[in-house]
């Protein structure tokens, strides 16, 4: 991710692009939820609650195209190592 990533407020997406967005999120390899196995709609909203209480932000990154969610101390320093959310 570049150093000129923009944050994405929740409000700037309409309801589909969001779920599109938190969907493709945690439907990608590697995306760590601990021991039980949870169920799209629990990862879905797993992820919505972070988003909506600021513990994780989108982000848009206009180098790579790519839209990202991403923990809310990421976003303030882009191109910190990775973290996951949980």
């Amino acid at each position: 991710m570049s150093d000129r990533v923009v944050e994405i407020p929740l409000d700037a997406l309409s309801a589909q692009a969001l779920r599109a967005v938190i969907e493709s999120f945690v439907g990608r390899e590697g995306t760590d939820y601990g021991e039980r196995e949870r169920t799209l709609e629990e990862k879905v909203a797993d992820v919505r609650r972070q988003l909506e209480r600021g513990e994780a932000r989108i982000v848009f990154d206009p180098d790579s195209e790519s839209v990202d969610i991403v923990p809310a101390r990421r976003a303030r320093r882009p191109g910190g190592p990775s973290q996951p959310i949980r």
